[in-house]
């Protein structure tokens, strides 16, 4: 407890004059200098609590304070609304889903010598030589019985390409062969497509090639109002059907910067697609043979582009073009690094 204040009186009555003034003086300076920092009693002795002297904040600082200090019942009593239009359309973008594409089917059946791809017809739909599993016998088909199936084709002939020669293994393991694969079968292939693109590249380079394709597709525009892979417009372009491209003549043709023996190809393979010479039912359940026979009675396709067309057109595993100059020089290269 503090001493009472007689207590205090009787102390200082004792204190001399001069000891007087000097204690009082001294009292007064440090109650003066440090009045905030130092706890002080009040006449009754009771102890109050100094205040710390105020500090300066700079204007982030109490920025901050406010909107701490606000924040929380904002958020508290925060009413919902409805959100802008711009808002809207943001998270409707931000929360699409894209629906991925369709894998490729693992269980169609298909055979070695027959068609395996999937060819369009000129009305625009889709065949196949085995729809379903079910409709694999060769009374129903008219076709071999299937071996394998899009999900086993290509296993199966890369295990008897090793087992014929081991030294294959390493050339199968660095390169893939999409052409074969499940997601290749299932590639829709135009058959009229690929034989007169495989006539306008001939004996021209790859440039020229799309280039005239290019012109030749733009004559049709007006007649599909479509846009094939163009390399400007990066769009869709629709092939022309036979008939449309039969009803053109040659110097009409021509003016895609066609050839005139080129022209005259290109008229005459449509004109056998429009009469039922050719056509996509034909070309999918022809054997290897008759593939080659209808083709070759063609004019403007020789046994090498037909042999191209089987194999990466129409997806038939036993074709192998011996007169391709390409794959003979491959096995010329070969036998000299085997040898030496």
């Amino acid at each position: 407890m503090a001493p009472r204040r007689s207590a205090r009186i009787s102390n200082v009555s004792d204190l001399k004059p001069a000891e007087v003034l000097k204690s009082t003086a001294k009292d007064s300076k440090s109650a003066g200098t440090s009045k905030e920092k130092t706890n002080a009693s009040n006449g009754n002795g009771v102890t109050k609590k100094s205040r710390k002297p105020p500090t300066r904040r700079t204007t982030r600082e109490k920025q901050t304070e406010r909107d701490t200090a606000g924040s929380a019942p904002e958020e508290a009593w925060a009413t919902p609304q409805t959100p802008s239009k711009h808002r809207d359309v943001t998270s409707i973008a931000d929360n699409l889903i894209l629906t991925p594409p369709q894998p490729p089917r693992l269980d169609r059946p298909v055979e070695p010598h027959t068609t395996n791809a999937t060819l369009v017809t000129p009305r625009g739909s889709s065949v196949v030589a085995y729809p379903s599993i079910e409709d694999i016998s060769p009374s129903k088909t008219g076709l071999p019985r299937p071996t394998a199936t899009t999900g086993t084709l290509l296993e199966k002939a890369l295990e008897h390409l090793i087992a014929v020669d081991a030294r294959l293994k390493p050339v199968v393991e660095q390169h893939h062969c999409h052409l074969f694969s499940p997601e290749g079968l299932a590639e829709q292939i135009d058959p009229f497509d690929s034989l007169v693109s495989s006539v306008i590249g001939q004996q021209v380079s790859g440039a020229a090639a799309r280039s005239i394709k290019n012109k030749f597709l733009d004559l049709f525009d007006t007649e599909t109002g479509d846009l094939q892979a163009d390399a400007t417009t990066k769009a869709k372009r629709r092939f022309p059907t036979p008939a449309q491209v039969a009803k053109l003549d040659i110097p009409t043709l021509r003016t895609a910067g066609l050839s005139q023996r080129k022209a005259e190809y290109i008229q005459g393979l449509a004109e056998k697609f429009s009469n039922g010479e050719l056509s996509t039912q034909k070309l999918l359940r022809a054997s290897d043979e008759e593939v080659m026979e209808m083709l070759i009675a063609v004019r403007g396709l020789g046994r090498w582009s037909v042999e191209m067309f089987s194999c990466f057109a129409l997806k038939r595993t036993d074709v192998f073009s011996t007169g391709d100059l390409g794959v003979q020089y491959v096995f010329f290269f070969f036998a000299l690094r085997v040898m030496y």
